[in-house]
């Protein structure tokens, strides 16, 4: 699929739009068109990479680019004027003089920067620009009774209106700037997903601060770093445990003014710390003018957040995202995915995943509110067993899962399965088969697509409702896959009980997603197709067709935060960003992930060996194996680290020595009595052992040369967890760090000396 960079279009210097009026705000989709409904900006509306998604950051030295082409018409919005004269002449709070719309470039590393919008001659891509307060004054105003956000206190439900939630926001961004939060200043968020993490989120963005999502997981050390590059102000932390990580490194933040706390009572007095309810009652009283200057100054090519990356290597970078990158993306995948407009039937998503995660943010926040959606607040255990019971509860539209979610439920129902009755298999058997074919029928649109037989039916009735009822995922059409590789083993589990899968595809840098599959355009283990507005070209492409992915649209990030050699490194001089990330498209532009560059392993012979189809293959012929990595880069052969399934401490989350059920179930058929991992690891157990390498004898046979063959591995005493450091919190493989976590054993794995398989010295007889 050839396609060429998407121009903006040849519009004015400035775009008017108008901020919310008194008596509430309907924005307008196309210029000119001010009355018109938020209906004709949302239709029927629903892997990130970045470092530890993907970085699209090169090895090599970058030379420096010019990041405004020629061929780039002029900025479509330079300025936000306000419907009453004294808002629209109010003087930045900062008074930096604003450059001309000529002066723009495609990006900036300054967080007080502004850029050139990638707006299209038509369609999605030539959409009006909205800053954030605009899109949610317009949902505010439209969806006001609508339930906007719910939760569970105890075991009593409580919910936030569309107009409540505005308001809360609001009220948020006034006590703000009583606590003193400067323009282009961070407010760093840490805790676990809550209606007080929207509203701090939200009301820094409405205060003219940067909203700093910090991952939970993360030591002090790494809080500190976040918390001193985006110059917080303030910052917001979950509960005692949280607030701690702050208080060590509190003295060495310059531009910390306070902290809140909004979960639990606080365990200490402290100068400039406040609980949540403190927090909002500062400027719950304040005049609104002061605000509403700061929001009508707001452009939408204007930074309003910072998304951190993992730091899988060096520290993270800080992903600027626009007004516009935000709302329009929104837009955009709204329109891609057919979520429903909450007037029609209101669309339901349940948080849980990281927020400090772009993917969590748009599907949670953003284009939830695009469509007047309701969004659930999982327990802060979900991911620890009690996720489940909140989707039962909640009962959602829309799922995201990352791909070990979908991989534990995968293994949670196999474990059940497994103690059935023989009658119940049997049936359960045929259903699944009766399922993968029907599905893999209609995602290849074959003549019978449209006309699903009886056995289906009777499938559907017997099994498949039943499941989906189980998982709480009988209302919900629409069920997403990404951050992360998922294997096709899982997807085909899946798709069998009549639950596809549907893969989206992105960065932090592209604002989130730039692929998603649908139930229109669906193909197993491909990330589907764009959405509306965006470009994807391959660069460099090999004689298969793989090359680099890299991407256009206005999605596209400002830059990195005070990082001119890593932007100039992603973004080249024609504007386009450059992931990282290897794929190719077949004949009906479907996309495919093939690998990462960085990932790529190159041996001492020089062969290009991609490691994600090796290890998903030993995975697919050892269910025993929770995680493998492959090893070989400037080595002479390759070698694998694995891990066995096991159970996880409920608390924390951390991998334990006992054995998971389904792995002591799948020991006993291979004759081994185990129940614990240190009875497995490092080859104790020969039936495991045997049967590991039997599994990598079959993977190597199917092996396109000798050099692709793994010839040497060795079980862990432990499987690999996010606590532990070699997983990213998208439960995403680190390799660098578990390249340094187990050199001793990796060195080991090449030191033995046992000949390793060759040409001459071919696979053992099984």
């Amino acid at each position: 699929m050839q396609l060429t960079a998407c121009e903006p279009s040849a519009m004015s210097e400035a775009v008017v739009m108008e901020p919310p009026q008194a008596g509430g705000f309907l924005g307008s989709c196309g210029a000119g068109e001010r009355s018109a409904s938020l209906d004709d900006c949302i239709v029927d509306t629903a892997n990130e990479s970045s470092e530890e998604e993907s970085t699209g950051e090169k090895e090599e030295e970058a030379a420096a680019r010019d990041a405004a082409p020629s061929s780039t018409k002029t900025e479509a919005a330079t300025e936000v004027q306000s419907s009453g004269a004294q808002l629209a002449n109010a003087q930045r709070p900062d008074s930096l003089s604003v450059p001309a719309a000529a002066e723009l470039h495609l990006w900036t590393t300054q967080g007080d920067g502004e850029v050139k919008l990638r707006i299209g001659d038509s369609g999605v891509a030539a959409e009006t620009p909205l800053t954030v307060d605009q899109m949610f004054a317009a949902a505010a105003e439209r969806f006001s009774d609508f339930t906007a956000l719910g939760w569970k206190d105890g075991e009593q439900q409580k919910t936030l209106t569309y107009k409540e939630y505005y308001q809360a926001c609001r009220t948020a961004a006034k006590s703000f700037l009583k606590l003193g939060l400067e323009r282009y200043h961070g407010v760093g968020i840490l805790g676990f997903n809550s209606a007080e993490w929207f509203i701090a989120d939200i009301g820094a963005i409405l205060a003219g601060g940067f909203a700093v999502g910090i991952y939970t997981t993360n030591s002090s050390e790494a809080c500190h770093y976040v918390a001193e590059n985006s110059k917080a102000n303030i910052i917001v932390v979950e509960n005692h445990k949280q607030l701690q990580k702050i208080l060590q490194f509190e003295d060495r933040l310059p531009h910390l003014k306070a902290i809140i706390q909004y979960k639990d009572a606080l365990k200490e007095k402290r100068p400039n710390l406040y609980s949540w309810a403190e927090f909002m009652e500062l400027g719950r009283n304040d005049p609104d003018g002061p605000l509403d200057a700061i929001i009508s100054s707001q452009k939408p090519n204007q930074c309003c957040t910072l998304i951190y990356t993992s730091g899988t290597t060096g520290q993270p970078k800080g992903v600027m995202l626009s007004h516009d990158n935000i709302t329009w993306t929104a837009l955009s995948t709204g329109k891609h995915v057919h979520l429903k407009d909450a007037t029609q039937s209101q669309e339901v998503v349940v948080s849980y995943l990281p927020l400090s995660h772009i993917a969590a943010q748009m599907v949670d926040i953003w284009v939830t509110m695009r469509v007047g959606g309701a969004t659930h607040f999982a327990q802060p255990d979900a991911l620890k067993g009690s996720l489940v019971n909140t989707l039962k509860e909640v009962r959602p539209t829309a799922f995201m899962g990352v791909p070990r979610v979908w991989e534990k439920m995968q293994e949670k129902m196999k474990s059940v399965g497994a103690k059935s009755s023989a009658v119940q298999r049997k049936v359960a058997a045929w259903a699944k088969d009766v399922g993968l074919q029907t599905n893999l029928t209609k995602m290849n649109q074959n003549a019978e697509a449209g006309r699903a037989p009886f056995s289906y039916q009777v499938a559907k009735k017997l099994v498949f409702k039943k499941v989906r009822k189980a998982l709480g995922l009988d209302r919900c059409n629409k069920c997403y896959t990404g951050a992360a590789p998922i294997t096709k083993d899982t997807l085909e589990f899946f798709l069998s009980l009549d639950i596809p899968l549907y893969e989206l595809y992105g960065m932090s840098e592209t604002t989130g997603p730039h692929t998603i599959s649908t139930p229109e355009a669906f193909k197993l283990t491909s990330c589907g197709k764009e959405i509306p507005g965006c470009k994807t070209k391959l660069h460099s492409p090999d004689e298969e067709g793989n090359g680099e992915i890299c991407f256009w649209g206005r999605h596209i990030f400002m830059g990195y935060l005070n990082m001119l050699d890593k932007t100039e490194e992603t973004i080249d001089k024609d504007g386009w960003l450059h992931s990282g990330d290897l794929g190719k498209h077949d004949e009906s532009g479907f996309l495919f992930i093939t690998g990462r560059i960085k990932e790529l392993i190159i041996t001492a012979g020089g062969e290009n060996v991609p490691p994600i189809p090796i290890e998903d293959a030993v995975k697919k012929a050892v269910p025993l194996i929770s995680n493998a990595m492959l090893i070989g880069d400037k080595r002479k052969f390759l070698t694998m680290l694995l891990t066995i399934k096991c159970q996880v401490n409920a608390e924390t989350a951390d991998p334990v020595d006992e054995l998971s059920p389904e792995a002591v179930e799948l020991c006993r058929k291979l004759g081994s009595n185990a129940t614990r991992v240190s009875e497995i690891a490092g080859g104790r157990d020969r039936s495991v052992h045997a049967a590991i390498q039997e599994g990598i004898n079959k993977v190597n046979e199917k092996a396109t040369s000798n050099a692709q063959r793994v010839q040497k591995w060795i079980v862990l005493d432990r499987d690999f967890s996010v606590g532990g450091g070699e997983l990213g919190p998208t439960m995403k493989l680190k390799r660098p760090v578990v390249l340094k976590m187990y050199k001793d054993p990796i060195e080991n794995l090449y030191k033995e000396t046992s000949t390793p398989l060759t040409q001459d010295n071919p696979l053992p007889l099984k």
